[in-house]
């Protein structure tokens, strides 16, 4: 399509964009802080253009990724992208809600990584995109996360991972959420652009059946002296850093 275009993911990997479905900062970080173990089974919840897959494969080698979407025109991008890359044989792209995980074959209590880009704003907060895809990106219209906590304990294993971002104004709800789905908070990141600017972003991660106790590990600077960080373009690795990433 006219207004679709790749963009680097690695050096072997691109991803199919669009104005209305695309990927930012906050997507290669959760990539980068939710990167699988050898030859598990995941999934991506809502994965849109399916970034998160095709960067899990650059850096990793999981044995299947499914990549859940509810958006027809998203799962057709990123069907595309998958089939560019020649990882039809990794990665399933699955059109489908959230809400109703239990109809579209997953297997259930087997996978090790799940990983969720979740919507930032609560329904009815905030103003709304005229855009349909970016509303649903960016707004719980069509899931809250309390679906996705309960969709992500349905699709793990005992001691299988769970990664979110989300908006620092939103970390106490979301534990609440995790802990009510048999998720157990065990990891947090805190994102800030630099030192002297609050946190915009948390990185999380919650283990099913996991016993309590988190740790909280140093905040992550997207700034340094001359441009990125030093760990930011160690997180960006081989992405074209001249290019940065689309908004959310």
């Amino acid at each position: 399509m006219k207004a679709e275009r790749l963009e680097p993911l690695s050096r072997d990997y691109s991803v199919i964009v669009s104005q209305s479905h695309r990927f930012n900062t906050d997507t290669i970080l959760l990539a980068a802080f939710s990167t699988p173990r050898a030859g598990e089974l995941c999934a991506d919840l809502g994965t849109g253009c399916g970034a998160i897959p095709l960067i899990w494969c650059a850096r990793a080698k999981p044995r299947k990724i499914y990549a859940l979407e509810i958006q027809e025109e998203a799962c057709a991008m990123a069907r595309r992208s998958v089939e560019y890359n020649r990882l039809s044989e990794t990665v399933k792209v699955v059109h489908g809600d959230i809400c109703e995980i239990k109809k579209y074959g997953l297997p259930a209590g087997e996978f090790g990584t799940v990983a969720c880009n979740p919507p930032y704003k609560i329904d009815g907060t905030g103003i709304h995109n005229p855009s349909e895809a970016l509303r649903v990106a960016r707004h719980e219209t069509a899931c809250r996360f309390e679906d996705i906590a309960k969709a992500a304990a349905h699709l793990l294993r005992f001691g299988g991972r769970f990664f979110c971002c989300m908006r620092p104004e939103r970390l106490c709800g979301a534990m609440l959420d995790l802990r009510n789905a048999g998720l157990e908070p065990k990891r947090l990141r805190f994102v800030q652009q630099r030192p002297n600017r609050p946190p915009f972003l948390f990185l999380l991660q919650a283990n099913r059946g996991g016993k309590a106790g988190m740790t909280v590990d140093p905040v992550l600077f997207i700034e340094g002296s001359n441009g990125f960080s030093e760990e930011m373009q160690q997180i960006y690795g081989e992405y074209t850093l001249n290019k940065g990433a689309s908004g959310k």
